[in-house]
């Protein structure tokens, strides 16, 4: 597994955790290396992501739910919704990875760590997200 792919699951950790011990996400992402120990190599890219989502998470939701027919995004699983905000993140505001590159490792994601209906789901959302954003120009 790449490093950042490891270091994107090490992000959604932190992510999760906050959504319910609210706080704060230096510290989040301290006490999750404290307790999982993962590689020093993945940390820098993990903590841009956590600290990225957590900043525009309003921006972020916004984003998901115009993209997401038909459901709400508090009604959305925590799992779900943590790993598309990450996606949609990097679709947003990271221009050295291509968007289609963040949506095929948010839909990795779903598969691993999600139900039987996660990556679909996902993969479903972040498409929308990605045609609205331009595919390939935005």
């Amino acid at each position: 597994m790449g490093e950042r792919r490891r270091a994107r699951e090490l992000a959604l950790q932190v992510l999760f955790h906050l959504e319910f011990n609210p706080g704060d996400p230096s510290e989040a992402f301290q006490f999750i290396c404290m307790n999982f120990n993962p590689p020093r190599s993945i940390r820098a890219f993990a903590m841009d992501l956590v600290v990225g989502v957590y900043h525009n998470k309003a921006v972020l939701d916004q984003t998901i739910s115009k993209a997401s027919r038909n459901w709400r995004i508090e009604r959305m699983s925590h799992l779900d919704k943590t790993i598309l905000r990450i996606a949609a993140f990097e679709m947003r505001f990271m221009d050295d990875i291509p968007p289609k590159v963040s949506l095929d490792e948010a839909v990795e994601l779903g598969k691993k760590f999600g139900n039987e209906h996660s990556a679909r789901y996902i993969n479903g959302v972040l498409d929308n997200i990605y045609n609205r954003l331009g595919g390939d120009n935005g």
